[in-house]
């Protein structure tokens, strides 16, 4: 906002003082006649009561310079989330123009469906739920929360406060992640965050405030937008599936960095959210899948920051779908 200037306009000078009178060496014309100084001196006062008045002060400028409007900066509104009538296929034929080698992965694959059928406080409850637990233990886990709580319906904040660690506990949810739940649903209930104005943060302030409750990171941040809120133009650049994906996509001898990520993918704007779900499903088509046997010690969990936690250094990484993180999403 530039700064607003103080000066005011200047005063208009007064009218010059009539021009003094001719000096006494000066010859002195002839008077007029009697008859046409009293006609003179009768029009002039005449004239004299006709005119107005002029005024002390001087008129007003008709034109005065006008004062900077003051402005300030408000982050906008975010757009058109991708559930929204027609925003995929507006999503779809730009990234196809924008980007021929991901042309070629969405001829492969199914178009993404964004559609999440709960409030964003049960979507944030469900993802820290699923944080680092296989899909099948995850699941049994939420089922049981549900079951506590008398359904999906009673998934709120007072209700979740009401839970005491030792029932969460028995529920198999760890004393860390009963703090975590309870972080949240108290941010809740002191009006530091509610589903309205999560809807309606800008994607930065969003990930400002989220990122305060504990145990939520980055990367739970950029799942729940894409998934949960369907915001189109996010891309986790620190999750390690969207990174070997495009480091397949464009033949990379190595994996991007993190701060590589926004300059490779800089084309996909504004729908960096539906080129990263294709990275997903390019890297799940390409990495052989172990044998449903494989022990559970064995799987690549996303962690909640958004690492790729490698158990007994595996050199095959099995990605868990993001979707299944977020059931329910997609």
């Amino acid at each position: 906002m530039g700064e607003q200037s103080l000066s005011q306009p200047k005063p208009q000078p007064l009218s010059p003082p009539p021009s003094p009178p001719a000096s006494a060496a000066s010859p002195l014309p002839a008077p007029p006649p009697a008859s046409a100084s009293a006609a003179s001196t009768s029009r002039t006062t005449r004239a004299a009561a006709s005119r107005p008045k002029k005024e002390a002060n001087p008129s007003p400028d008709p034109n005065p310079a006008k004062k900077p409007r003051l402005t300030f900066s408000i982050p906008g509104r975010p757009g058109r989330p991708l559930s929204a009538g027609g925003e995929m296929g507006l999503a779809i034929r730009h990234l196809r123009a924008a980007d021929p080698a991901l042309a070629a992965v969405i001829d492969a694959h199914e178009p993404p469906v964004f559609q999440c059928p709960h409030r964003p406080f049960h979507s944030l409850v469900r993802s820290i739920l699923y944080q680092q637990l296989a899909f099948k233990a995850a699941a049994s886990v939420y089922s049981r929360f549900l079951s506590l709580l008398g359904g999906e319906a009673g998934v709120a904040p007072d209700a979740v406060l009401a839970l005491t660690p030792h029932q969460l506990r028995q529920i198999g949810v760890s004393p860390r992640k009963a703090s975590y739940l309870h972080d949240l649903a108290r941010k809740y209930a002191d009006g530091i965050l509610s589903d309205s104005a999560i809807v309606n943060m800008d994607d930065r302030s969003l990930a400002a405030m989220l990122t305060m409750v504990k145990g939520i990171g980055a990367w739970s941040v950029h799942m729940f937008m894409i998934f949960s809120l369907a915001r189109p133009d996010v891309l986790p650049s620190a999750d390690l599936g969207v990174r070997k994906g495009v480091q397949m996509l464009y033949a990379l001898e190595d994996v991007p960095r993190p701060s590589q990520m926004d300059k490779l993918c800089e084309r996909w704007r504004p729908y960096r959210s539906v080129g990263a779900w294709y990275m997903w499903r390019l890297i799940e088509s390409k990495v052989p899948q172990p044998a449903p046997a494989t022990p559970v010690g064995s799987l690549a969990l996303p962690s909640p920051d958004g690492q790729i936690m490698l158990q007994q250094q595996q050199t095959v990484i099995q990605m868990i779908d993001p979707l299944q993180m977020l059931p329910g999403m997609g």
